[in-house]
């Protein structure tokens, strides 16, 4: 037998049915069963058969799911259809109705015992946090969507365990990012649980951690094997954010074409399922492209469309971190005050808990205009934020770059100490790079 109420539970409700709709035991329990046998059930006192049940519910004109858990299937499968109204509206970028209609969703899945649809409603809320920025909340919700699945298999797990380290990754804490996702992929493969999708989740998640840490051998493996899985997996939505991951170990490897091109493919496929929030993700990343090739131009478009499509979908922190990266176009292209502006105005929305790496950014962006404008103490006191936040964060990929920015304006200013211990921390990080807290790499899938 099948999941079903207590003995009780179902008694009583076999009651209320057949008061409801005037009839006896005789007539609930013939030609089957007799009215002694309704009534003993009635009571509570004894558990029904699936059999007993079918006839029963057949008489009562209710289904069996209905009788036994006190769910109709209609009412599972008004809340899947309703669930994928609400992912669709946090796709499409309105977050705040997405929210508004997961929070209906839980209460009712919660009211009825539903576990399935109560991690999926939990899961969208967590998702609508991260794109408005609260990532406190987000963690909560996916650590409460893990405990409503603790029972499921690991793969059906997988979307709570990422969104909690997505979760920790925006908030500046890349090592524990990393564990999460590394252990994971390690469970699941050395585990034989070869499951294409959650493998795909979980590699193109883990390559922006691995990135901000330096790892870029680590990245450009997590690439290799996310695109081998690729062809195995049925949503294009995935498929999509694996190729807008794959574009940055691309960029790092200076393969710019390809990433460009990579970049492409996600942005037609979001475009196709219009998924707004994604695209825009991927003019962020075309923008840093350009960028990284010298058109600035084009880079300004690009990161200008993005904020403004983040900015119309209410993705605060993402908003901010594109702004950033915006600011280092404008400076790039002569118009450095234009960029301070910029920066001063988001650096309210980023901190050490929210947006660490880009909050680093912001300050290591603002040293350089101030260094360029001869005010070398501004320029030391946001190289030195930058470089707290880089560390706390465990960003090495950007630290030693930082500590030569600092250790440079120390050195000038007459401080040849303070530069030599500047020097070093950046030879530090950058002689044992994209160390992670596992130490080895996880298994690999077997492809």
């Amino acid at each position: 037998m099948g999941e079903r109420d207590e003995p009780e539970v179902i008694g009583r409700r076999v009651q209320r049915l057949r008061v409801e709709r005037g009839l006896t035991q005789r007539q609930l329990a013939e030609p089957t069963y007799t009215p002694a046998y309704v009534s003993t059930l009635e009571a509570g006192r004894v558990r029904p058969s699936d059999e007993a049940l079918r006839h029963i519910a057949d008489r009562l004109g209710v289904d069996f799911q209905e009788l036994a858990t006190g769910r109709s299937a209609r009412l599972v499968t008004d809340l899947r259809l309703r669930l994928t109204e609400a992912q669709r509206a946090l796709a499409t970028g309105a977050a705040q109705e997405a929210a508004a209609q997961y929070a209906v969703l839980l209460t009712e899945a919660e009211e009825h015992g539903l576990t399935e649809e109560q991690s999926g409603a939990l899961l969208g809320l967590g998702e609508c946090e991260i794109s408005t920025g609260d990532l406190e909340k987000a963690r909560h919700y996916f650590e409460r969507a893990e405990e409503c699945l603790a029972d499921a298999p690991l793969p059906v797990r997988v979307p709570a365990l990422r969104g909690r380290a997505v979760s920790h990754y925006l908030a500046g804490e890349l090592r524990y990012a990393v564990y999460l996702l590394e252990s994971t992929l390690d469970e699941l493969n050395r585990g034989g649980l070869h499951d294409p999708d959650a493998l795909l989740l979980l590699y193109a998640s883990v390559i922006g951690p691995y990135m901000d840490m330096g790892a870029q051998a680590r990245a450009a493996q997590a690439a290799e094997f996310a695109l081998a899985l690729a062809p195995q997996v049925a949503d294009p939505a995935l498929v999509a954010r694996m190729h807008r991951s794959v574009a940055r170990t691309l960029l790092a490897e200076g393969r710019l074409a390809e990433a460009d091109a990579s970049l492409a493919k996600a942005a037609e496929l979001y475009r196709q399922l219009q998924l707004r929030t994604e695209l825009a993700n991927c003019h962020w990343m075309r923008g840093y492209v350009y960028a990284q090739n010298g058109e600035l131009e084009r880079a300004e478009g690009e990161l200008k469309q993005a904020q403004d499509m983040l900015a119309a979908q209410g993705a605060a922190l993402y908003g901010s971190q594109v702004a950033v990266e915006l600011a280092d176009v404008l400076h790039r292209r002569g118009r450095s005050q234009e960029a301070s502006a910029l920066l001063h105005d988001v650096l309210g929305d980023l901190s050490s808990e929210r947006g660490a790496v880009h909050s680093a950014a912001a300050h290591r962006l603002l040293g350089i205009i101030a260094e360029d404008a001869r005010d070398t103490e501004a320029a030391e006191e946001h190289y030195v934020r930058a470089l707290s936040l880089l560390e706390r964060a465990g960003a090495a990929g950007d630290l030693a770059d930082l500590c030569r920015l600092l250790g440079d304006l120390l050195r000038r200013t007459g401080r040849v100490e303070a530069a030599l211990d500047a020097y070093r921390t950046g030879l530090g990080h950058r002689t044992a790079p994209g160390t992670t807290t596992l130490g080895p790499a996880p298994a690999q899938p077997p492809l």
